[in-house]
Parts: C-alpha cells; structure tokens; sequence
C-alpha cells in the first residue's frame, strides 16, 4: 500500500465512514423518536408493515447521506449536509402522515400496504434529497 494511502485515504475514510455511522445513528434515533409507534419492537414482533416503513426510511436518509459524502469537501461540509438531507428525511415521515391519517394505527395493526407506501416515499424522496446534494 503506497504511503499516500496510508497517510490520506485511509484517515479521510474512517473519519468519513465514522461520522457517517453516527449520523446514521443520529436519524434512526429521531426517526423512532418522532413516531408515535415503536418501530424496532414491533419488528421484532414479526410487524412486515413497520420493517418496510422503517426499511425504507433508513435506504432513504443513507442514498442522501451518501450523496452528501461524496459531494462534501470535508467533515463539516458533510455534517451540514447530512444534517439537512436528516431534517428532509423526516419530513417525509410528517407528509406520509398527512396523505394517510390512519398511518399511525395502521403499522402497528400491521397493514403492510401503509408500511410500503411510507418506505417508498421515504425511499424516493431520499433519492431526490440525494440529487439535490450535487452541486
């Protein structure tokens, strides 16, 4: 491995890789945080509905996350941006609940057709996050 690598990359990736885990982290924990469902018990009770839902959300926030990476100039940039593209992933939660306001009986009653609909739009509206973070 050549002393470049040892010496840039390898720093530049693990900082980049950690700070993305915890923002990572950051959005599963507001995202169960400002649902009034608990989703990680319900998929451990076997909830389809809440897997999707929280499937999706998660695939959503890392494709914005992962364009703001690779669009970042350093840590803070990337902090700011991943940051923002947390706050549009949450909204999606917020529009999803308006679109369907039996949304929050729905998951936990595990009607898998909500928890679909939810991952799919936080899904596309994670990939829409991720075009707008190229500049």
């Amino acid at each position: 491995m050549s002393e470049h690598i040892m010496n840039t990359g390898i720093p530049a990736f693990l900082s980049h890789f950690g700070l993305s885990l915890l923002l990572l982290a950051s959005f599963i924990a507001c995202y169960v945080a400002i649902t009034p469902y608990r989703e990680i018990q319900l998929i451990r009770a076997g909830n389809h509905a809440a897997a999707a839902s929280l499937s999706g959300a998660v695939l959503g926030y890392c494709v914005a996350l992962a364009s703001a990476i690779a669009n970042s100039i350093n840590l803070i940039d990337m902090l700011c941006w991943g940051a923002i593209a947390l706050a549009v992933q949450l909204l999606a939660f917020g529009v999803v609940r308006l679109l369907l306001p039996g949304l929050v009986a729905d998951i936990p009653d595990n009607k898998i057709a909500s928890g679909i609909f939810l991952g799919a739009v936080s899904l596309g509206l994670g990939l829409l996050n991720a075009a707008c973070l190229t500049y």
